[in-house]
């Protein structure tokens, strides 16, 4: 999870990068995330290409390939 969070910083452009995708949200604000809201999940998966399911796996489960396996 925590990992999923360091690679949606880092294909946004880090902190800076995601908040000005997010809008509305400081990079300070972003900083402090240990794990992504559950109410930006949907948000930062779409600016990041990253799977809810990598992104907050305790919300949406595992994604279809990992249960698969």
């Amino acid at each position: 999870m925590e990992n999923a969070l360091c690679i949606a910083k880092l294909k946004a452009g880090g902190n800076t990068g995601l908040a000005k995708a997010l809008g509305n949200i400081s990079p300070q604000a972003i900083g402090q995330w240990r794990r992504v809201p559950a109410e930006r999940v949907l948000n930062v998966e779409a600016v990041t290409g990253i799977s809810r399911h990598e992104l907050r796996p305790d919300i949406y489960g595992p994604s279809e390939t990992e249960q698969a396996v």
